[in-house]
């Protein structure tokens, strides 16, 4: 077999709580700012109801508005478009467009579009038009029924859409693998380019499920913050003893992934290498991880073996703490198995304490911080940790509070990781590497 091709990073975009705009996003999660916003007495455009009554309040919205670094639609979408297409596809066309830009990627040639594919995935969809839907057709029957309905809540969708807009015709691919789904959306995109599938992707995850119906049913599940009500970007708060679930939040991240030897040969920007990409399952529960957080592990010494990078290289885990009791301390297990001779030289950050939990848009969004944290050569905070813990077992370098600067302490990054896992016992980790 062929030795696999390498595959770089040339475009990145971003829509987040914090911002639209990879340079907004970025400099915001920098600063340390929140995206974290009380829902108390908003109601649900879509539906028309309120969050009365559930007993979570705060979640991370994208901020809507002309100003800069708010998202707004008719930059990106004709009326036309916006009538066919959900939320969470509105997202997914803005980051794309952006990572596209940034590429400076516009294929005209046949076999160029041939040669570029879209690998995109959300982990609910549209939960509004389902319900919206399902009510009307309980009040009407099929006669108001919109002919958009089934291509509106479809997850593929998402992808075809990026795909019909600029003519790509490679590989068209969706991941949905819940809170996994942007990370295998890199992943998956990148196998395609290292067997020769592809030369270019557009790959990454969008979701756009803060709802009522949403928010009760992960509240049911007893998933949701509910102590900081009253203080909500005080709410997500990964590896702190203070923790009392996950927020729930919106947005979308969008990586142009490319081949190597294909981005020099037009003297393309390469932000970083994707080197490694590891995948395990747990068997284990449905939304609960092992205590000693094998799965996660699993996945991350994949990762490592598959980029050839040794756990001293690493010298930064973005992580997927969500700011849950079981999961962060699982999480905090898995890294110090993984990294166990080197822990002393390895940072460790949330960035979930700044935007929440993005679901099926968390893993594409984290990776590009993760490659924004390589490319400036500056770690991204853990918002809210205050004191780690209750358990002895976190006693790592976590980030708190403050982005750090590497080049004040003449440091530089080379190698990083950021960790997704989801619902079902799904796991990814993904390795970058300056070139």
């Amino acid at each position: 077999m062929p030795a696999l091709r390498r595959v770089v990073v040339t475009g990145l975009g971003l829509v987040t709580p914090v911002g639209t705009g990879v340079k907004a996003s970025w400099s915001r999660i920098i600063a340390g700012k929140s995206g974290l916003v009380s829902l108390s007495g908003l109601t649900h455009e879509p539906t028309g109801r309120t969050y009365e009554g559930i007993p979570s309040q705060v979640a991370a919205l994208v901020q809507k508005g002309s100003a800069e670094g708010e998202f707004d639609i008719s930059k990106w979408l004709s009326k036309g478009e916006e009538r066919k297409t959900s939320p969470f596809m509105h997202y997914a066309l803005s980051a794309a467009q952006q990572a596209l830009e940034d590429a400076k990627w516009t294929p005209e040639d046949e076999e160029e579009k041939i040669k570029t594919g879209v690998c995109l995935g959300s982990g609910i969809g549209c939960l509004d038009e389902i319900q919206t839907t399902s009510e009307l057709y309980e009040k009407h029957g099929m006669r108001k029924l919109s002919p958009y309905f089934v291509p509106k809540i479809l997850i593929n969708m998402a992808a075809g859409h990026v795909s019909m807009r600029y003519g790509f015709k490679g590989p068209n691919h969706a991941a949905s693998t819940a809170c996994t789904t942007g990370a295998h959306a890199l992943g998956d995109a990148a196998r395609f380019i290292m067997f020769g599938d592809a030369d270019v992707m557009v790959a990454g995850g969008t979701e756009a499920s803060v709802s009522p119906l949403a928010m009760a049913g992960f509240a049911k599940a007893r998933s949701l913050s509910t102590k900081y009500n009253s203080t909500p970007e005080a709410a997500s708060r990964p590896f702190d003893r203070d923790r009392d679930g996950f927020v729930i939040g919106e947005g979308a991240g969008c990586v142009v992934l490319e081949e190597y030897e294909h981005a020099k040969r037009r003297n393309a920007s390469i932000y970083a290498e994707l080197r490694g990409y590891g995948l395990s399952g747990d068997a284990h529960h449905p939304t609960a991880p092992p205590e000693n957080g094998e799965g996660a592990a699993r996945a991350m010494r994949r990762a490592l073996e598959v980029a050839g990078v040794r756990p001293e290289e690493v010298g930064y885990v973005n992580a997927h703490a969500t700011s849950t009791e079981l999961g962060d301390l699982a999480e905090t297990r898995a890294i110090k198995s993984v990294f166990s001779t080197s822990l002393n030289s390895l940072a460790i950050s949330s960035t979930k304490g700044a935007v929440g939990h993005l679901l099926g848009a968390a893993g594409a969004v984290e990776a590009i911080y993760t490659i924004l944290a390589l490319h400036h050569n500056v770690l991204p905070p853990t918002l809210n940790l205050h004191s780690p813990g209750p358990e002895p077992e976190f006693d790592l370098d976590y980030v708190p509070l403050k982005a750090r600067h590497l080049k004040e302490s003449h440091r530089e990054l080379f190698a990083a990781v950021t960790n997704s896992f989801g619902f079902g016992g799904t796991n990814a980790s993904l390795v970058f590497t300056k070139v």
